[in-house]
This record gives structure tokens, C-alpha cells and sequence, in this order.
């Protein structure tokens, strides 16, 4: 017997469920199918927290979810599978062997489910009464399933090691060294009139680190490697002698403002 919150959890959850599992079947690109069964994790946890199996639920979250999962997305990651690489046969037989494989195991898997039975049921509070939820976790996964449990293990790092190796490139030519990369800034430079160093370059005079105050040369014009060019394109980048001469201007009429008003002030 269940209660009404129980019923109301599955008949939400059970269907989400259903669709990210066909996600994991029908899904073009490898990351989604790897979220379609982080979702199914991530609801199999609730229903054993709903269940009661509080601790089961938790590792179900953290380990599966938050640890397997994610070390599905770290090799997808380094192999770099995406949808046009999923869908070329490299052998050639192998989608005709996946499926009378797929058949088989279907077969398999439904004739040990029918010859299961089921004696009454004992419930968690039965279940745990003796040894609580996490021992009997525990016994089950350290003895008698620990073979699985052990093989299991061993198929992941199986796993991230043949990620590894796939992702691995031969360097086909040597490691380029600092000399090497100099000399190559120095024919860029030649070549394109790229400036080698940084921007500004070393010489010159920063008069604020912001974009749109240029850095000025020795003779008082801005540096070019300095000079953004969307201001470039606008034309507000000056030169020092032309805000000189802006200053001198201003200079010039504030002063002759002040000497009106000093007169003014004496008559």
C-alpha cells in the first residue's frame, strides 16, 4: 500500500524517467544522452529517499550522479565524439552485430525477469532492523555482490584510460623553444610590420591605463600599437602637439576672461 504523495512522486517522476532513457537511446549527440542518464540517476535517487533508503538515495546523487556522470563527460571531452563522427561506421559489420547483440541480451534480460520470484515483502523498516540501512548497503555491495562491484570499477577505469589513450596525438614536429618563438615574432615583424612586444611597447609614455588615452612616443605622438581602433576610426585620438594647442586655447580665452573680470571688478 502506498499513500497519495507516493503515487503523486511516481506518476511525475516515472514518466520523466521513461523520456530521458529514450533520450540515452535515440539522442544524435553523445553529451545529451550523458544528460539524459544523469537525469535518470537523479530521479532513481528520490525515489529510494521516498522509499526511505535515505542513504541509498544520497549516493545515488553524489556518486552516480555527481561522480560517474561526470567522468562520462570528462572522456567525452577528450575523445571530442559529436554527432558526425557517431553516425560514420569505421567497421564495417559493427551496426548489424550492435543490434543481434542488443536482440540477445533483450532476450536475455527478459527471460531471467520472468523466471523471478518474488516472496512476500518485508519492507525497509523489516529490512534494516538489525544491522540500519547503510550496514546492509554495505554487506551487499562488500559481499555478496562484490564481484559486480569490483568488475564494475574496473570497466571505469578501463574506461577513462582508453579516453586517454584515444585523445592522445603524436607531436609530429618538435616543441617550438623560446628562441624559436622569438625568431618567428621577429619575421612577423618583418613581414607584416606586426610589432613584436607587447602593447604599448617598452619606450614609451602611459599616461592612463584606459583605452581611449594612447600611449605617447618620444616626440610627443601617440604610439599606433596603442591607439584602439574603433577611436582611430572615429578620428578622437590626438596627437600631444594638438592638445597642446587645445590647451593653449582654452589657456588662453580663460585668461582673457579673467583679465574682463579683473577689470570690470576695478571700475
Amino acid at each position: 500500500m502506498t499513500g497519495l504523495g507516493e503515487q503523486v512522486l511516481f506518476w511525475v517522476l516515472g514518466p520523466i524517467s521513461v523520456l530521458a532513457a529514450l533520450g540515452l537511446l535515440f539522442a544524435r549527440k553523445a553529451v545529451h544522452a550523458a544528460i539524459g542518464v544523469a537525469l535518470v540517476m537523479i530521479n532513481l535517487g528520490v525515489f529510494y529517499i521516498a522509499e526511505g533508503a535515505d542513504f541509498l538515495g544520497i549516493i545515488q546523487i553524489f556518486v552516480y550522479t555527481g561522480a560517474v556522470m561526470m567522468l562520462f563527460l570528462f572522456v567525452l571531452m577528450l575523445v571530442g565524439v559529436d554527432s558526425s563522427d557517431s553516425l560514420v561506421e569505421t567497421i564495417k559489420g559493427q551496426k548489424v552485430a550492435a543490434l543481434l547483440l542488443s536482440l540477445g541480451l533483450a532476450a536475455l534480460l527478459f527471460t531471467a525477469i520472468g523466471r523471478v520470484r518474488f516472496g512476500p515483502m518485508k519492507g525497509l523498516t523489516a529490512v534494516n532492523e538489525d544491522k540500519g540501512n547503510v550496514s546492509g548497503v554495505a554487506e551487499l555491495i562488500f559481499g555478496q555482490y562484490v564481484w559486480a562491484f569490483e568488475i564494475t570499477s574496473a570497466l571505469l577505469i578501463t574506461a577513462a584510460l582508453g579516453a586517454m589513450v584515444l585523445a592522445h596525438r603524436e607531436r609530429l614536429t618538435p616543441k617550438p623553444t623560446q628562441a624559436d618563438l622569438a625568431a618567428q615574432r621577429m619575421r612577423d615583424y618583418a613581414l607584416s610590420g606586426k610589432h613584436p612586444g607587447p602593447l604599448p611597447p617598452p619606450g614609451v609614455f602611459a599616461r592612463h591605463n584606459a583605452v581611449d588615452t594612447p600611449a605617447l612616443l618620444p616626440d610627443g605622438t601617440a604610439a599606433p600599437g596603442s591607439i584602439s581602433r574603433v577611436l582611430a576610426a572615429r578620428g578622437t585620438v590626438k596627437s600631444a602637439p594638438e592638445i597642446s594647442e587645445d590647451i593653449k586655447a582654452l589657456t588662453g580665452e580663460d585668461s582673457t576672461r579673467a583679465g574682463a573680470a579683473h577689470t570690470e571688478g576695478q571700475g
